[in-house]
């Protein structure tokens, strides 16, 4: 009996600290951010972004006015409680943006390339949409990113608050 406690024994650090890795992954899992990949239609994948949210009425119509910098991988990702004709304009928003318009599947219905920073020209393709995803201004050259692509969401559930 006394061999197997001792047996036992050194084996209790080496579990405690296998469940403090496996609790670690799983704390940095939930902590991701929320992603939005935008694949070709025949799967490829275009890009990947981290997206910040606009799930409410004020937060969709603040948006990215007052920034002066997003990062290449970025964007924000507006979401609307229904599809319908959707138009944005750039007012007070400092930086050129693309805009990407997705029907409710998140197919790619429409793209506003390089917007011009503090326009009020109302903008928006003539196509229903639900979701928007703005980013850096020639990304959707860059990246190829096309009308008939498709958006995917990781990490998150996209759905309007209001």
């Amino acid at each position: 009996m006394a061999e197997d406690a001792r047996t036992a024994l050194p084996r209790a650090p080496v579990v405690r600290a296998l469940a403090a890795l496996v609790m670690a992954a799983v704390i940095a899992g939930c902590a991701r951010d929320p992603q939005t990949v935008i694949d070709a239609p025949d799967g490829a994948r275009r890009a990947a972004l981290r997206v910040e949210l606009a799930l409410t009425p004020a937060k969709r119509e603040l948006g990215l006015m007052y920034r002066n910098h997003m990062d290449e991988d970025a964007g924000m990702l507006f979401v609307f409680p229904t599809a319908g004709r959707l138009r944005f304009w750039m007012k007070n928003t400092e930086i050129p943006l693309d805009m990407i318009f997705a029907d409710p599947a998140g197919k790619i219905v429409g793209i506003v390339a390089n917007a011009e920073p503090y326009s009020k020209q109302s903008v928006g393709p003539d196509a229903d949409a639900q979701y928007v995803l703005e980013v850096n201004g020639g990304f959707c050259a860059r990246h190829r990113v096309q009308v008939g692509d498709r958006m995917r969401f990781v990490g998150f559930e996209p759905r309007a608050a209001d």
